[in-house]
């Protein structure tokens, strides 16, 4: 007993730091950066203020403001490194530019920091990828594994990308400033890609004890929402909106009772959101009508995907053909092995599993889904289908042992326990 409130103390602190951290890191790392106008001694002087939270306020309490206290001691910090290694003068000027120009209507009405900081990140001068690479680690504070595995590269590459990327930026000179009405469509598809990355790490996480990090979830969503504010004419600001809703929607049928995986094909439809699943599928209408005709973008498609599945009254009563033509106007715009992977698996209703696993052995081979999870899964799911269970129940434990998340790995284990000779 006497350990419980000492217990409950702790996991108040914990969920205070996590709060600040999805609300305040944006915030924080703008205002040091404009100090130090150097991205990676401003990153260190973030991560050293929220060390320093995690040490001290279990001890002398949970400040009242804590993106303040944070942003206070993270500038302190950030001089002092400045003062003691003397590098000031030699730092060439990197994020705001002073005195260039006011914002716009635009920028005054971007007023969620994080969405600032994301558009400021996703400058042209670097390659897509780059960009929003470098915005996920930095602005949002996705650890580089997980950066990583969104990408389908390994670790140290990543870190390398990273770390070429902060070198161009300085070398360049490059002035990051929160861009005009203008520059909005240059820098538009990065942010897209931001927001999409983070929900996709926020709905299934890479790694860790929990399906879900579901401080990324909400941090998608509410910059998914401030960007439809922004632009609420844009078809694919309205596609992504409408995929983070119809994600929501189904999000509480992702688990069981016992906390175990429920895929797709299982889910208890009743539990679904109905209001969630309306919402999104206006959205998503919206983002097709609002699409020029014969060339809706990815995320006016993946919208569209998404509602499909969303209304169909069962897994067997999906339209699947739509679905199959769906994603193959997506592999048209925007190609992905990923992609192809979750084409063959609807590809497997209407023309059957056997189709469907030539096309997987075939992807097999790309590299670039060189050990990504999602193969062996897909595959176990059609020999299961064949009736070849032995075959499945080998390949749902390849896909078992290539998942960090433990709560698939469960599933997959048992998956393969089930049909194990």
């Amino acid at each position: 007993m006497g350990d419980r409130p000492l217990s409950e103390a702790a996991d108040a602190v914990a969920d205070a730091v996590a709060d600040a951290h999805r609300r305040g890191w944006a915030r924080v790392l703008a205002t040091v950066v404009r100090v130090t106008r150097d991205l990676d001694a401003a990153e260190d002087a973030v991560q050293e203020a929220f060390a320093l939270a995690v040490e001290r306020w279990p001890v002398r309490g949970v400040p009242e403001d804590t993106t303040a206290w944070l942003t206070t001691v993270a500038r302190n910090r950030a001089l002092d490194a400045m003062r003691r290694e003397r590098t000031m003068a030699r730092k060439l000027p990197l994020l705001i530019v002073p005195g260039e120009g006011e914002p716009d209507a635009v920028a005054d009405a971007m007023d969620d920091e994080r969405l600032r900081l994301v558009f400021t990140c996703c400058h042209p001068a670097l390659a897509l990828p780059a960009r929003v690479a470098l915005t996920l680690r930095l602005v949002c504070g996705v650890p580089t594994p997980d950066v990583a595995r969104l990408f389908l590269v390994p670790p140290p590459t990543m870190a390398a990308r990273l770390t070429r990327a902060k070198k161009k930026v300085q070398a360049a000179g490059i002035p990051y400033r929160v861009p005009s009405a203008h520059e909005l469509p240059d820098r538009l598809p990065a942010a897209l890609a931001v927001v999409s990355l983070l929900l996709t790490e926020g709905h299934t996480a890479s790694r860790g004890e929990s399906l879900r990090r579901p401080e990324l979830v909400r941090t998608a969503t509410e910059l998914a929402e401030v960007l439809a504010e922004v632009m609420p004419d844009e078809a694919e600001v309205l596609g992504l909106l409408a995929t983070v809703r119809l994600a929501a929607a189904r999000g509480t049928a992702r688990l069981d009772s016992e906390v175990d995986l429920v895929p797709l094909s299982a889910q208890d439809r009743s539990r679904w959101d109905r209001a969630l699943i309306d919402d999104g599928c206006a959205l998503a209408a919206r983002a097709m009508r609002r699409s020029s005709p014969g060339r809706a973008g990815p995320y006016a498609l993946h919208a569209a995907i998404a509602a499909v599945h969303s209304e169909a009254p069962s897994y067997e009563a999906t339209d699947w053909a739509q679905v199959v033509a769906l994603y193959d106007l997506l592999l048209t715009v925007a190609p992905s092995p990923v992609t192809a992977l979750a084409r063959a698996a609807a590809w497997s209703h209407v023309a059957g599993p056997d189709a469907a696993l030539d096309s997987v052995a075939a992807l097999a081979a790309d590299p670039r889904l060189d050990g990504y999870y999602g193969v062996p899964a897909v595959r176990a799911d059609l020999l299961r289908q064949l009736g070849r269970y032995a075959e499945a129940a080998a390949s749902y434990a390849e896909a078992a042992a290539s998942t960090g998340n433990d709560v698939e790995r469960s599933y997959l284990l048992a998956q393969a326990a089930e049909l194990a000779p």
